[in-house]
C-alpha cells in the first residue's frame, strides 16, 4: 500500500516547498523598477529588451545561491556571517544592512503613496500612512498565521501586479519583430548606456538576498514538521533529501523570476509600443498620465492597481527582511509591527517635504547601490565554502559565473553612484 503513495507524497512535498522565491521576487517588481522600465521603453523603444533578459538570468543565479545556503545549512546569510565576524564588525555590517533595509522601505512606501494619489487623489502623506497600515495587516498575517499563509498572500499580490502591469499589452500588443530585434545586445548613445546600467545595476536588491536565505531555511523546517506529522521520518522515503530540496528550490526560483522578469519586460514593451516621444514618462505620474491618454482610463486604472499592490507587497517584504537581518546579525528579534512603525516614520516625513517623490525613489536606489557589494560578495564566498555546504558548494563553473555576475553588478552600481554624484 505504501508504494503507490510515494510519488504522490513526493509531488505534494515538492509543491509545498514552492513559495520563498515568489516572496523574494517582489523586490524585482517594486515601484523603483516601474519608472526605469517605462522610461526605457518610452525613450528607446525595444532597444533595451535584452538588458532585462540578461538581468533576469543574473537574478536567477543570485537568488538560487541565497536559497541554497538556507536549504543546505539551515541558516540565513546574516546568521552565517554573524558567526564569522567579531562583535565590532558585526555591528558595523548590521548598520549598513539596516540603512539599506530602510532605503528599500522608503521606495516602497513612496510607490504606494503615489499609486493612491493617482487612483483616488489621496495626498501623499496620507497615502504613505495608509500604505504603512495595510502593510502592517499583511505582517500580522505572517505573525499569526505563519510563513506559508504569508507566502500565499504575497504570491497572490504578485498575481495582481502581473495583471495590472501586463493588461495594457492586450489592448495594444507590441510589434513581434521589434521585440525579437530588441533581444540583440546593442546601445544607442550615452543616455541608453546610462539607462541600461541603471536597469542592470538595480537587478539584485540586497534585502532580497538576505531574506531569501531566511525563507528557504524556514521552508526546510516546515518540510521537516510536515514529514514528522505524516510519520515519514527515518526511512529512505521518510526524509526528503537535500538534493530533492534543492531541485524544488531551483524550480521555485525559476518560476518566480520568470514571472517577475516577464512583468518587467511587459512594462517596457507597453511603453515602447504606446509611449515613444511622450513627455513626462521619466516619472511614474507622467507615465501614468501618458498611459491614460494613449490606452484609456481602464488600462490606467489597472496600472495604478498594479503599482499600489507593488508598493503594499514590497514594503511588507522589506519590513520582514529588516527583521530577519537584525535577528541574524544581532541575534535580537524585534516584532515585525515595531519594525514597520520605525521604518515608516522617515518615509512619511520625507513625503511631507517638497521633495519630488520620483527624486526620492532615485535617492533610495543610490543608497541601495552602496549595500549591494556587502550582500553579493559574502554570498558568493560562503556558497563556495566546502566546510559550510559540503558536496553542495558551488562547482567551479557556478562559482566563476557567480563572480562574473557580482563583478558586473558591483561595477555598474559604482558607475551609477559616480554618474549620479557627477550629475
Amino acid at each position: 500500500m505504501s508504494r503507490p503513495r510515494v510519488p504522490t507524497l513526493r509531488r505534494t512535498r515538492l509543491v509545498a516547498l514552492l513559495g520563498p522565491a515568489f516572496v523574494a521576487a517582489i523586490a524585482y517588481v517594486d515601484p523603483g523598477n516601474v519608472a526605469a522600465n517605462l522610461t526605457a521603453g518610452a525613450e528607446f523603444g525595444y532597444l533595451l529588451v535584452w538588458v532585462l533578459v540578461l538581468a533576469n538570468v543574473m537574478a536567477v543565479l543570485v537568488q538560487y545561491l541565497s536559497a541554497k545556503l538556507g536549504v543546505v545549512t539551515g541558516r540565513s546569510l546574516p546568521e552565517v556571517l554573524a558567526d564569522r565576524m567579531p562583535r565590532g564588525a558585526r555591528l558595523a555590517y548590521w548598520g549598513q544592512a539596516e540603512v539599506v533595509a530602510m532605503a528599500t522601505d522608503l521606495a516602497e512606501v513612496i510607490g504606494g503613496a503615489i499609486a493612491l494619489h493617482l487612483l483616488f487623489g489621496v495626498p501623499l502623506v496620507l497615502g504613505g500612512l495608509i500604505t504603512g497600515v495595510v502593510s502592517m495587516a499583511v505582517l500580522v498575517i505572517q505573525q499569526r498565521r505563519g510563513q506559508r499563509v504569508f507566502e500565499t498572500v504575497i504570491t497572490s499580490m504578485l498575481g495582481i501586479i502581473t495583471i495590472g502591469f501586463c493588461a495594457g499589452l492586450l489592448f495594444a500588443p507590441p510589434d513581434t519583430g521589434a521585440v525579437l530585434g530588441g533581444l540583440v545586445p546593442r546601445l544607442a548613445g550615452p543616455d541608453s548606456v546610462l539607462l541600461a546600467a541603471s536597469m542592470l545595476g538595480a537587478t539584485v536588491m540586497p534585502h532580497a538576498i538576505y531574506l531569501h536565505s531566511s525563507l528557504a531555511r524556514d521552508r526546510v523546517r516546515f518540510d521537516r514538521r510536515e514529514r514528522e506529522r505524516q510519520g515519514l521520518v527515518g526511512g529512505p522515503e521518510g526524509s526528503a533529501s537535500t538534493h530533492r530540496l534543492l531541485a524544488a528550490t531551483r524550480l521555485d526560483v525559476v518560476l518566480a523570476l520568470v514571472i517577475a522578469g516577464g512583468v518587467n519586460i511587459a512594462m517596457l514593451l507597453l511603453a515602447a509600443a504606446n509611449l515613444p516621444g511622450r513627455a513626462g514618462t521619466d516619472t511614474i505620474e507622467g507615465a501614468h498620465a501618458a498611459i491614460s491618454t494613449s490606452l484609456g482610463p481602464v488600462v490606467a486604472v489597472l496600472f495604478g492597481i498594479g503599482l499600489l499592490t507593488s508598493g503594499l507587497a514590497s514594503t511588507s517584504v522589506g519590513a520582514y527582511a529588516g527583521a530577519e537581518i537584525m535577528a541574524g546579525l544581532l541575534r535580537v528579534r524585534v516584532s515585525l509591527l515595531t519594525r514597520r512603525l520605525v521604518t515608516l516614520v522617515p518615509a512619511v516625513l520625507l513625503l511631507a517635504t517638497d521633495l519630488s517623490p520620483t527624486w526620492l525613489l532615485v535617492l533610495s536606489q543610490v543608497v541601495l547601490s552602496f549595500g549591494i557589494p556587502f550582500a553579493m560578495i559574502p554570498l558568493v564566498r560562503v556558497t563556495r565554502d566546502a566546510r559550510l555546504l559540503g558536496e553542495h558548494r558551488n562547482a567551479l563553473g557556478t562559482q566563476l559565473a557567480a563572480w562574473a555576475v557580482a563583478a558586473v553588478i558591483v561595477t555598474l552600481n559604482v558607475a551609477l553612484l559616480w554618474l549620479t554624484f557627477a550629475g
